[in-house]
């Protein structure tokens, strides 16, 4: 999963309870593996850590993995 803050629809007002931003500050790119996004899933659906906030602005440019996390 590649997770590309500028192309996030929510950014800015999102960015306060995104797991992103919790972890790590809110970035200008980060790439998670299929199984750090399952742990992170995990976490959030427990109530540990707020949950992935992006909302993808582009439109069928390969960002099907993307939007299925929304």
């Amino acid at each position: 999963m590649h997770v590309d803050c500028d192309g996030c629809a929510a950014r800015g007002p999102g960015c306060a309870d995104c797991v992103i931003s919790v972890l790590l500050g809110p970035p200008a790119f980060v790439e998670f593996e299929d199984q750090e996004v399952e742990a992170m899933a995990v976490l959030a659906d427990a109530g540990l850590v707020p949950p992935l906030r992006l909302m993808s602005t582009r439109r069928d440019q390969g960002f099907g993995d993307i939007l299925k996390v929304v």
